[in-house]
């Protein structure tokens, strides 16, 4: 093969090498002609004039990230420090106004979101300031967005990811908190301590009523038996008055009995020394109770 169809065919595939590139994804290509701008390439491969065109800039079009950290003060003077982190990326239909508005954005985004904040920041309390961050970042995000979208840039979000008042601050907000849990505590005491009270008066008021009605049906019951006792006593042959002697007779029998069971039962002395004795105790109750029930201001003489 001759030498110059050799040259030509180098030449060639050079001129092909010069003039064919390929744009990746998300990623925008700015050509130049001649220093003057002459169009946006996107992912793909392309074509251009060798030494005329040239690829003035590789813009990404990945979303980025700036953090900013800055101290400010709240409308209650307390000075906070506020962290806050913006997303943007170039809009793909500005790539050349991003490029050529633009020598280095970040630093620019960064003084419009600190100038954002300084100015949201004083007109908000520090509770208030904690709060409403997200109504804040809302605010500041549209605020710079609106400043940056004028230079080709989309800002995506803006988040506020730290407020931090000083030690002496917090020191104070932990008392305060720390105060208000107590009141609450003391309050629910309290309140525990008043349903415990009316729940304990129900209860003695409830065991009142029930002791009554014990007592009450035991009476009747003393009474019903004593019934059907001199009933019983009558139906023998007995008459009135030896039959309230027996009923009478028993039951100081049983008031003996109950004393001699008791616990604290003390020493009684009876007169049941003679074989008489028991004959004279009959009749000295007997007498006493009759005494007794003649001196009864309802006794029916």
């Amino acid at each position: 093969m001759p030498v110059g169809i050799i040259v030509f065919l180098v030449i060639v595939i050079v001129l092909l090498a010069l003039s064919l590139f390929v744009v990746p994804q998300q990623q925008a290509y700015i050509i130049e002609r001649f220093g003057k701008f002459k169009r946006v390439e996107f992912a793909g491969i392309h074509a251009r004039i060798p030494f005329v065109d040239a690829i003035a800039h590789k813009t990404d079009l990945r979303v980025m990230q700036i953090n900013v950290k800055l101290e400010t003060k709240t409308l209650d003077n307390v000075f906070v420090q506020i962290v806050a982190s913006t997303q943007f990326r170039v809009n793909a239909k500005n790539v050349a106004r991003a490029y050529y508005e633009l020598s280095d954005p970040a630093p620019q985004l960064r003084a419009y979101l600190e100038d954002a904040l300084r100015s949201a920041i004083p007109n908000l309390s520090l509770d208030d300031t904690f709060a409403k961050k997200d109504d804040v970042a809302s605010d500041v995000q549209k605020t710079v967005g609106e400043e940056m979208q004028r230079f080709g840039f989309d800002v995506i979000k803006t988040l506020i990811t730290g407020i931090d008042p000083s030690t002496e601050v917090k020191r104070s907000m932990d008392s305060i908190n720390a105060a208000q849990r107590e009141k609450e505590a003391t309050r629910q005491r309290a309140e525990a301590q008043k349903i415990q009270i009316e729940t304990q008066a129900a209860a003695d008021a409830e065991r009142t009523r029930l002791q009554g009605e014990g007592q009450a049906n035991y009476r009747r019951e003393i009474a019903s038996g004593l019934v059907d006792q001199i009933n019983s006593l009558k139906e023998a042959g007995m008459d009135a008055n030896s039959v309230n002697d027996v009923v009478l007779f028993n039951q100081y029998l049983d008031v003996l009995r109950g004393i001699a069971d008791s616990d604290n039962a003390k020493t009684l002395i009876l007169p049941a020394a003679t074989p008489g004795g028991y004959d004279q105790l009959y009749q000295q109750m007997v007498a006493a109770l009759q005494t007794s029930s003649e001196n009864r201001p309802d006794a029916v003489r």
